[in-house]
């Protein structure tokens, strides 16, 4: 299946999912007013926000091929914007990617924006913006040789993913279901980072490589002709940003930036500009514990 190709099978997905689309707040009560910003958040005036994320994420934050220092992909992108249209200052942290959480909740830095997905658990500690759907790409030899369509199709294959994260709970829930249904189950293997499970499939030791939806976008577009986009699997989860408890002022610029991203049709536009599904659009919304 083509990358193209798959976005339109997802997005019709997400259509019966979840029914989820633009927010219904008229544009007409939405604006940026970067003027106000003592007066709508007095409390990141005159302050430079840092913003948490890892360059090795693409399409979600990543260095511009052309200029090193330059931090591109779509959450970058979208958290300019939101914070523009807020007036706030801003800068990019970068780290590696498991880091970021424990960084953000020690106030180390402001906010997480790097393909972080909603869970109650770091809710307790962290406050969250919603702007996305998750789900779970899977990444086949080039043509699909063992013509994998759906989570389904994986009894009897092989897969990796990496250790700890939702894609490996995933896989192995459906290889409890082969099993339980008489057939064979997946062969489950989970490696250190990206890179190294991406190696597993270029080697051809595994038949599918299970990774993040975004990421699975972002990996093709490096990598189009060692792979195949196999099928996109929806999940119950929605992507973030990440903030510590007690950041009114930011939860709220936040908030109403992406409102305002949403209903121009800013975040839509960073969808297409990276290659991505724009239907994975969420409307925003505050989750807290």
């Amino acid at each position: 299946m083509t990358l193209r190709l798959a976005a339109m099978a997802l997005g019709l997905m997400l259509a019966a999912f979840s029914g989820a689309g633009v927010t219904s707040v008229r544009a007409q009560e939405l604006k940026c007013e970067p003027e106000r910003i003592a007066e709508k958040y007095p409390d990141l005036a005159g302050k430079t926000l840092r913003i948490g994320g890892d360059p090795q994420t693409r399409p979600f934050i990543f260095r511009d091929p052309t200029n090193f220092n330059n931090i591109i992909g779509f959450d970058a992108d979208l958290a300019r914007a939101v914070f523009d249209c807020a007036g706030a200052k801003y800068e990019f942290f970068l780290g590696g990617w498991s880091g970021l959480v424990p960084a953000v909740m020690a106030g180390q830095i402001d906010v997480m924006w790097d393909a972080l997905y909603y869970l109650p658990e770091r809710a307790k500690k962290l406050d969250f913006i919603v702007y996305m759907q998750a789900g779970i790409g899977a990444l086949a030899q080039p043509g699909n040789p063992k013509n994998v369509k759906s989570i389904g199709d994986l009894c009897g294959l092989s897969a990796v993913t990496l250790l700890g994260t939702v894609e490996e709970a995933t896989l192995r829930k459906q290889d409890e279901a082969c099993r339980t249904a008489g057939k064979p189950g997946i062969e489950i293997q989970v490696g250190p980072d990206n890179a190294a499970a991406m190696r597993q499939l270029l080697n051809r030791r595994v038949d599918i490589f299970f990774i993040d939806l975004g990421l699975a976008y972002g990996l093709m577009q490096e990598r189009s002709s060692e792979v195949t986009f196999a099928f996109a699997h929806l999940t119950d989860l929605v992507q973030a940003a990440a903030v510590p408890k007690g950041r009114k002022d930011l939860v709220n610029a936040i908030y109403d930036g992406l409102r305002v991203a949403q209903t121009n049709g800013t975040q839509r536009k960073l969808y297409e500009k990276y290659g991505m599904e724009p239907s994975l659009q969420r409307p925003a919304e505050i989750l807290r514990e």
